[in-house]
């Protein structure tokens, strides 16, 4: 097993935007204290030097607190920064050939909002699924927002993890308990908080009892 179900439960996703006093691996490690499970570094605007460099030195951040780093979209920086997997969408690369790329040890995840596309993603080797968005978000507003109802569809469909993600927070994420998720993935509501390790100590509370209770 590349991931457990356990270390998908607060899943924290990085965002530049809100890295404003304090850098973004000021930021992480702040998350980290407040005892996120795993973190996903998310670049779209960094060249890939940067990138890469940025990606190495939050992997070293992360292991330090024994949680595993996963890279946004690059394969190649995913493998070169000793991060521990790759998240891909369904514009980017397929699973299959980003599973051909990583071999059998980087974590391989992915975003999903049917199960045709879930159980794809599966048999392609996936490791875990995001679905959302599950309430609109404040980048994006409603737009790819899902059925709440999905999320029970595709957790009944495949044996991989299912992970809520898309505007979710600290308000709204007990309307996820009972769908079948293993954790939430939340990007403003870590990264935009004034006290990020005390939101996250808050925030893993909550998702504890909306997965396990």
């Amino acid at each position: 097993m590349r991931i457990s179900d356990d270390e998908l439960l607060l899943y924290a996703v990085t965002d530049r935007r809100w890295a404003k006093e304090k850098t973004l691996l000021e930021q992480i490690e702040e998350a980290l204290k407040g005892g996120v499970t795993l973190v996903q570094l998310r670049e779209k605007e960094l060249g890939y030097d940067e990138f890469l460099e940025e990606a190495k030195k939050a992997a070293v951040l992360c292991h330090s607190y024994n949680v595993k780093l996963i890279i946004n979209d690059n394969i190649d920086v995913a493998l070169k920064s000793g991060a521990d997997g790759v998240h891909v969408g369904q514009s980017d690369m397929p699973v299959k050939e980003i599973r051909k790329i990583a071999g059998d040890d980087l974590i391989v995840g992915t975003s999903a909002k049917t199960v045709e596309a879930a159980r794809r993603a599966e048999e392609d080797g996936a490791d875990y699924l995001g679905v959302g968005a599950c309430f609109g978000t404040s980048t994006k507003g409603d737009a790819g927002k899902i059925s709440l109802d999905v999320l029970n569809g595709l957790s009944e469909a495949v044996d991989i993890p299912i992970v809520g993600i898309g505007g979710i927070t600290a308000d709204n994420m007990k309307e996820l308990k009972g769908r079948g998720i293993k954790g939430v993935a939340l990007v403003s509501s870590v990264f935009a908080a004034d006290d990020i390790r005390k939101e996250c100590i808050r925030l893993k509370k909550i998702a504890h009892d909306v997965v396990f209770c």
